[in-house]
């Protein structure tokens, strides 16, 4: 595994997680990832990366919600989990992300190459 594999594993496992509103994709959009996310996410076409990005949507997102879901990106886990990016729907975990893993993630986001999904 290299060191941005283990990295990501490390950061993923450190935000909480919450029950989302069922059927809700308001935070479901273009998105970015790194290229180690999205070296484990199926394969779309260019003509469905088109599709999604002409909805502002994403290609991931189907017809029962994020086909990816195990696998979504950094920034998709961190939505509803720190005040800067709150669910619009008020849904969050008991406890929003620590300060210092928003930093590590901030800098892993920043140090990795991004693929607009």
């Amino acid at each position: 595994m290299t060191p941005n594999l283990r990295k990501l594993e490390q950061l993923r496992e450190r935000i909480p997680s919450f029950r989302c509103i069922v059927g809700c994709h308001d935070c479901c959009g273009p998105v970015t990832a790194s290229s180690e996310e999205v070296s484990r996410l199926p394969v779309r076409s260019e003509a469905q990366h088109a599709a999604a990005l002409a909805e502002l949507s994403c290609p991931y997102l189907g017809e029962h919600g994020c086909e990816v879901y195990a696998e979504r990106p950094l920034i998709c886990r961190l939505f509803g989990t720190t005040p800067r990016l709150l669910c619009p729907n008020g849904q969050r975990p008991v406890y929003l992300i620590d300060r210092r893993t928003e930093q590590e993630i901030d800098q892993f986001l920043q140090q990795t190459r991004q693929v607009l999904l």
